[in-house]
């Protein structure tokens, strides 16, 4: 199994921070076909082959990706692309 993680400090409030969380879920949720949801500040996601979540907090956004043994050729392909979106909302 692969994974990506990802920690991002932000300057934003955290009501901000997870909305921009909430656009960058929307753009991958279009692009890899995943479903999510929020769990308190945790927006969980998953679909067959990869599941993973992006943690907010007051300062920071953590993502972590999971990715199935047959998903690995996509890896640097997720990995540009959540950070692309990342740039976007808080650069």
């Amino acid at each position: 199994m692969a994974s990506i993680e990802i920690t991002r400090n932000h300057s934003k409030p955290l009501k901000d921070a997870k909305k921009a969380v909430e656009r960058v879920a929307q753009h991958i949720a279009e692009k890899f076909d995943v479903e999510y949801d929020w769990s308190g500040n945790t927006l969980n996601f998953s679909r067959a082959g990869v599941d993973g979540h992006i943690a907010v907090s007051a300062k920071q956004i953590n993502v972590s990706v999971n990715l199935s043994f047959m998903l690995m050729m996509i890896k640097s392909s997720v990995d540009r692309e959540i950070h692309r979106y990342l740039d976007e909302e808080f650069s």
